[in-house]
């Protein structure tokens, strides 16, 4: 008898085979509420501990998603298999299990190969051309988007001057494979949403835009960041830490946030980014998948 993994491997209806499948055993653990004017996401940093300390495969990740959390779409981190950006046989192993899982693969978050924004152009060149294998995978693996960092050193122009070549550079390469390239506000200067949204303007490019972070922000007014990445916004970070009795973040007003990222058009993914301490990782994506149903539903 064929098994259902098989059957894909064999005819490529993926998406018509998940069409036609029965409801799950998750469709009836994690019931659909009310329709959201988001779709939630889980990135895949939100269980660090847990694949670092072994208790989880990278391959295993989006089985976990929705069975686990009810949540069928998925952002990876390639730090988690950073030797298989060119190994087809593993990539093509992780979309069969998004796919036996009903899962999306959103995007795949890139760090560790190089300032995009280094003031040394030889540098610069390499950083450039290390993302090259990760926007293959990701158009490999179904996803729109590589997420990429705007880091350099030298002063806010001159990274800059800098960020926007090599991002640019980057963005035709991707444009080619029809794949965005995003920016998240991931600390230094590009956790200014002035200056990175300065940088995507600079850019131009239709698949270049931003990743706005809520928690990135630091000593930069948060509401006021993602308020100016979201007109460029191809993707958006609900980071979370740290719940109130009511099951608010403490320290961010997901209200506001939202409202934001709503009245901006959005329409896309949110993912939960769990990163707190007082709750395990399973527990805290839990508790912010709740909060953002309740206020998603409430704004939608």
């Amino acid at each position: 008898m064929i098994d259902r993994r098989s059957f894909l491997k064999h005819v490529g209806l993926g998406a018509l085979g998940l069409s036609v499948l029965p409801t799950t055993a998750a469709d009836v653990l994690f019931p659909q509420r009310k329709e959201l004017f988001f779709d939630i996401s889980l990135a895949q940093w939100s269980l660090h501990k847990t694949i670092f300390g072994g208790k989880l495969d990278n391959l295993d990740f989006p089985g976990s998603a929705a069975k686990t959390f009810g949540i069928h779409a998925v952002e990876y981190v390639n730090q988690f298999f950073k030797d298989k950006a060119k190994d087809k046989t593993y990539l093509r192993d992780l979309l069969l299990r998004a796919d036996d899982n009903g899962v999306k693969n959103v995007l795949i978050m890139v760090d560790g190969e190089g300032p995009l924004g280094s003031t040394d152009e030889k540098e610069r060149t390499t950083a450039v051309t290390n993302h090259y294998k990760w926007v293959e995978a990701a158009k490999f693996l179904g996803c729109h988007a590589i997420r990429v960092n705007a880091a350099g050193k030298g002063t806010p122009e001159e990274i800059k001057s800098a960020a926007i070549e090599g991002l640019g550079r980057l963005s035709e390469f991707a444009a080619s494979h029809d794949i965005n390239v995003i920016v998240e506000n991931h600390g230094g200067i590009s956790s200014h949403g002035d200056w990175l949204s300065a940088v995507l303007q600079g850019v131009g490019m239709d698949n270049c835009g931003s990743l706005p972070d809520f928690g990135n922000f630091y000593e930069y007014d948060r509401y006021k960041g993602v308020e100016e990445l979201m007109p460029f916004a191809k993707g958006v970070s609900a980071k979370a830490n740290v719940f109130d009795e009511k099951g608010d973040e403490a320290n961010i007003d997901y209200r506001r946030m939202l409202r934001i990222v709503k009245d901006a058009g959005y329409r896309g993914y949110i993912g939960i980014e769990y990163e707190g301490d007082q709750l395990s990782e399973e527990e805290g994506i839990k508790a912010a998948k709740r909060l953002l149903e309740r206020v998603g539903g409430e704004l939608s």
